[in-house]
């Protein structure tokens, strides 16, 4: 099979020569802790991991439902452990230049009143230029994707996942209670910027999957309470989930971390039904899922991340918990989460290899072979 048939055909719950071959990536920081421990130089980015490592890829559409222009980022202030930065999306935040993986202190949010919202807004114009691609490039894409054999993605953006980063964890939940027509005032804004994005691709071509990032649940449970999210986001939802139906697009999913269990059934209601990434330790697991929901729910990662940390029999238990949810269908594991520092290569190897043998995924390639395909100046 083709992978894009491969692909479908799983997403369908019909027969497959094997599941998938897919994972979700790494930090920044586990590739420079692996070159070390073996792994080429020039892997330096998720996209060249996964060239070298041989996973499924897929074609993603070139369009921009986030906001354009960005901020520019401007380092502010610096000495020798932080710098004082204004990111791409206007917050100012302290980033510690030591350790790895620290969350940062964030100090001001673009939008915290009214007004900084109506001057934010204007880079969440959907008539902006460059949300599209030019003619002539969009062509090549749809092209190009058309004569390949990997599934083709769009991307929905986000309908308070963002929200919550442009004003803050604090700020949002206050503004929820405080201010709840504002909030859905932005989310209506959102909505619309995606409808108008999306409506000329998907005439023009067939896609597969279409996806949403929301991150907005922690290891209890959702931030913004299950009754507001079925009042004012599943409708909006389902006015861009029918859109994607109606041009033959049938599986939505959903990037949220953490805890979502309370939200699977909103999501499921609002025309959403694929769950990514299924994060263990976060409180979500796939086979709690599938065993509550059947076939209704469509599911992409739940290998704990922390079983590779642990150890060579932990991967082997992890990876043969999910079998049955693979045989079953509807189902492509993966790591949970990008792959942290904490996991060796050698355990990282491991665990490619056992999943390969216990799914019947044929090993790609020697890297020998196929790294003569790519330019690695353009990659």
């Amino acid at each position: 099979m083709k992978q894009r048939e491969r692909w479908l055909a799983t997403m369908h719950f019909q027969p497959v020569d094997h599941v998938p071959d897919e994972e979700f990536g790494y930090w920044n920081e586990t590739l420079e802790v692996w070159h070390a421990q073996g792994l080429p130089e020039y892997i330096n980015s998720n996209y060249r991991a996964d060239i070298f490592f041989g996973f499924e890829l897929k074609n993603h559409a070139p369009i921009n439902v986030g906001i354009s222009p960005t901020f520019e980022y401007k380092v502010l202030e610096e000495d020798d452990r932080h710098q004082k930065v204004q990111d791409g999306d206007g917050t100012i935040k302290l980033v510690n230049k030591v350790e790895f993986g620290s969350i940062p202190k964030f100090l001001k949010f673009p939008i915290e009143t009214r007004e900084d919202w109506m001057e934010f807004r204007k880079r969440l114009d959907p008539d902006t230029p460059g949300r599209l691609p030019s003619k002539p490039d969009w062509e090549t894409w749809k092209s190009h994707a058309m004569q390949s054999d990997r599934p083709r993605e769009i991307h929905m953006g986000s309908l308070f996942g963002r929200i919550r980063d442009w004003m803050g964890f604090v700020n949002v939940c206050y503004m929820v209670m405080d201010d709840p027509a504002f909030i859905q005032e932005m989310m209506e804004h959102l909505t619309e910027l995606t409808l108008s994005v999306i409506k000329q691709p998907i005439q023009e071509i067939k896609f597969d999957v279409a996806a949403f990032w929301e991150d907005m649940c922690f290891n209890h449970g959702p931030i913004l309470q299950p009754k507001f999210f079925e009042e004012w986001m599943v409708p909006r939802y389902k006015r861009i989930t029918d859109l994607l139906l109606q041009h033959g697009c049938d599986v939505v999913y959903v990037d949220c971390d953490g805890n979502i269990n309370e939200l699977v059934p909103l999501w499921l209601d609002a025309g959403v039904n694929c769950m990514f990434p299924l994060e263990v330790r976060g409180g979500t697991d796939p086979i709690v899922l599938r065993e509550k929901y059947g076939k209704r729910v469509l599911l992409l990662g739940g290998v704990d991340k922390t079983k590779l940390i642990a150890g060579k029999d932990e991967i082997k238990k992890e990876v043969m918990r999910l079998k049955p949810l693979v045989d079953e269908g509807g189902y492509i594991p993966h790591v949970d989460h990008r792959c942290p520092p904490d996991v060796t290569y050698e355990n990282y190897l491991y665990y490619l290899k056992l999943k390969r043998e216990t799914f019947c995924i044929p090993e790609p390639e020697p890297w020998e072979i196929r790294k003569e395909q790519y330019d690695w100046a353009q990659v």
